[in-house]
């Protein structure tokens, strides 16, 4: 019997703690689907996600992460255009400047109240649930 599963990956939402504001790092991806992410992708056989959270980080930012805590596993079927995923979305400070590496054309580093409108993937409800808990100190409440 074959059994298809979802693909694991790790999205990171990367805090610039040597910043006012604590602003966070998104890249601008070069490959479809098009447009603003969190730094992440998929977790390889045999690795960890935590692992994989540090290896995306480095591979797409250029930044070494401390990793603070795990955050939400986001799994809507259609999040991701390209197959069924689900992320395991983690936070974590970084210092010093980002550069676009990898899948990332560019980068932005963004204050929580300017992010860009045209994000991929499920990433702008991940970052408004980030938001809410940023600023309300509660995590959201899951969807069902």
């Amino acid at each position: 019997m074959t059994y298809k599963n979802p693909a694991p990956t790790v999205d990171i939402i990367i805090e610039l703690s040597d910043r006012p504001h604590r602003p966070i790092v998104l890249i601008d991806r070069l490959n479809l689907p098009h447009g603003w992410a969190l730094p992440g992708g998929f977790v390889d056989y045999g690795e960890s996600v935590e692992a994989a959270a540090k290896r995306e980080a480095e591979e797409e930012v250029g930044l070494g992460v401390q990793l603070v805590e795990q955050f939400q596993v986001y799994s809507d079927p259609a999040r991701d255009p390209r197959q069924h995923t689900l992320s395991i979305v983690l936070i974590a400070i970084a210092q010093g400047d980002p550069k676009a590496g990898d899948d990332a054309q560019n980068l932005g580093i963004f204050d929580l109240w300017q992010l860009p409108t045209n994000l991929c993937f499920d990433h702008d409800r991940i970052l408004q649930d980030y938001c809410y808990y940023r600023r309300y100190g509660f995590r959201p409440r899951l969807y069902v």
